[in-house]
């Protein structure tokens, strides 16, 4: 017989899981819509490095406040800040890596290669953080994980074979050359992000996975920002109204919000839970190339995609 206190606490449970669930959802397809919004300001002729610093420029104070919240909330517990020495330029590092080099690769690489592309790469991070922790931690991964990241890898091959076919290119210097190079970008791109997931465990351990991320990202606006000045001074304040718009949009809905979706999706759903639900991000990118840029849609992409998305669920369920 179930109790009036039980009967009360299933439906609590279950609106705290499907708000879980949607607002996991949103947060993804927020994520995967940030390739989207940078293809469309690249046809109004901005570089790389200027549009990611004018993302930086609208998510900077974001993040802090966002640090300045967290210090509150430390100093308000009479808790140590768990600061160490040497911290800083740990974070100044992780910053660097994870953020900033990230993004920066990642940007570059969009000017090659198709978003859902882009997407079903950068997918592959958890393989990528298996593969250092092989060569780095000593880990000796199980049949079932090589088998796993062999068929992430490929399905990964099917899907760059679809825009060397299809997708126009960027730059005349040929189709195989412009999609090596852009997929060479993205892949570093992944591949820095998952330096940081590796180098920063400790770290998000001992300081929150919030307050580090808020710390970094800041580490990474400033050199963004800061790149932008360097080499191209005026550009910043000199480009088509739409790449400002654009540019908001990407700091905020793409940037800011999905970070704060996503960890509250975590919080109600758990984190096993929550990154089966980030495999919408492919489909969704895929969904807004076709709907947005026209981007060609086949079947070797959805096929590529599919099977990326299942080997990169075997390998989180076996991790």
């Amino acid at each position: 017989m179930v109790s009036p206190l039980q009967a009360r606490a299933e439906p609590a449970q279950r609106r705290r899981f499907l708000t879980g669930l949607g607002l996991g959802l949103l947060g993804s397809i927020l994520f995967s819509g940030k390739a989207i919004i940078v293809k469309l300001a690249y046809r109004h002729g901005v570089d790389a490095v200027v549009l990611i610093a004018l993302r930086m420029c609208v998510a900077l104070p974001f993040f802090v406040a966002v640090a300045w919240w967290q210090s509150r909330i430390v100093a308000s517990t009479d808790q140590p800040s768990r600061w160490l020495p040497g911290d800083v330029w740990r974070v100044i590092g992780l910053g660097l890596t994870g953020y900033y080099a990230a993004s920066y690769l990642d940007f570059l690489g969009l000017q090659y290669i198709s978003a859902a592309l882009e997407r079903v790469i950068l997918y592959l991070n958890p393989t990528m953080v298996l593969l250092l922790s092989v060569a780095l931690g000593g880990k000796r991964p199980s049949p079932r994980e090589l088998i796993a990241l062999a068929v992430a890898y490929a399905g990964v091959l099917v899907v760059f074979g679809h825009d060397l076919m299809t997708v126009p290119l960027a730059r005349a210097d040929g189709g195989l050359d412009a999609v090596m190079i852009g997929a060479a970008l993205v892949i570093s791109s992944a591949f820095s992000y998952a330096i940081y997931l590796v180098a920063g465990g400790q770290l998000v351990a001992r300081v929150g996975s919030l307050r580090l991320t808020a710390w970094a990202s800041i580490v990474a606006s400033i050199a963004c920002i800061g790149q932008a000045l360097l080499m191209s001074p005026h550009a910043l304040w000199t480009q088509a109204t739409q790449v400002y718009w654009l540019s908001l949009l990407n700091g905020t809905a793409c940037t800011v919000l999905p970070v704060f979706l996503v960890m509250m999706a975590i919080e109600r759903l758990g984190s096993s839970v929550a990154s089966q639900v980030g495999m919408v991000g492919p489909v969704s990118t895929i969904v807004m190339a076709a709907l947005i840029l026209d981007e060609p849609v086949g079947v070797a992409q959805l096929a590529g995609t599919g099977v990326v998305l299942v080997a990169v669920w075997m390998l989180s369920r076996l991790r």
